[in-house]
């Protein structure tokens, strides 16, 4: 579920505060906001030169076959300097079998990249991908799938995470709280950056993604404000400003 950016730049003060702290929370919030929507827009950025980088080189590839398969098609049908141009296209066709072993390491290189970074992303967004995800070859070197399908899935896993990094998402999630029962619970995801959580009881937390998947750690006090931001976005609640705290890494 999208929501307006406000949800990130909410300053919730309490009814005792003056105006004074109100406005130094509102300004701490609107910092913290600045410094994720920066950080957001960065990885867009990269995720989208990538991606224009692998059209261009698919675009490259289908371009030799095009040119190789015509310049076939002359010869067959020619009469004269057949072992010439035998020669040449059998010079073309190794060059085309070059450019197909660049494009597959390059490939390869690109899906063991996706399988790093798989851990690191929301379960929500695992499930998504997964049918792309499970079309990626598990051997590289002794694969039936196409070099230009094993390109679409990348492709695809690459627009799904542009995608949801430029989105505010609410899901309801099972996770097993501090007795050990698991629970149901409604999570913010900001980005594939900072989550949120919180649960009928008022068990509260926050999630960030590391190497070996998203830790969890529990922020009961966060209860009220987490609340209030899935009630902005499931529009049972005024857009406002919500106070919610944010690490960054550089």
């Amino acid at each position: 579920m999208k929501a307006t950016l406000l949800i990130l730049l909410a300053a919730g003060a309490a009814a005792h505060a003056t105006e004074t702290a109100d406005l130094a929370s509102a300004r701490l919030a609107l910092g913290k906001w600045v410094e994720t929507q920066q950080i957001i827009a960065r990885e867009k950025r990269d995720w989208q030169q990538g991606k224009e980088i692998l059209i261009g080189r698919l675009e490259l590839l289908r371009g030799e076959i095009a040119g190789l398969q015509e310049k076939l098609k002359k010869t067959e049908g020619g009469t004269t300097d057949v072992d010439q141009k035998k020669v040449e296209l059998l010079a073309q066709n190794d060059s085309l079998k070059a450019l197909g072993a660049t494009m597959l390491e390059a490939v390869t290189g690109l899906e063991g990249q996706v399988r790093q970074l798989h851990q690191r992303l929301p379960e929500p967004l695992q499930e998504k991908i997964k049918p792309l995800y499970d079309r990626m070859p598990a051997d590289a070197g002794n694969t039936k799938v196409s070099l230009a399908e094993r390109y679409q899935n990348v492709l695809g896993i690459l627009n799904e995470l542009t995608k949801l990094n430029n989105e505010v998402t609410l899901v309801s999630e099972i996770r097993t709280l501090a007795g050990g029962q698991p629970a149901e619970v409604k999570t913010v995801y900001v980005g594939l950056a900072q989550a949120y959580f919180v649960s009928g009881k008022g068990e509260a937390g926050i999630g960030r993604p590391t190497p070996t998947g998203w830790q969890w750690e529990a922020a009961n006090s966060l209860a009220p404000a987490i609340f209030q931001a899935i009630e902005v976005l499931q529009g049972k609640a005024h857009p406002q400003f919500v106070s919610l705290p944010v690490k960054i890494k550089p």
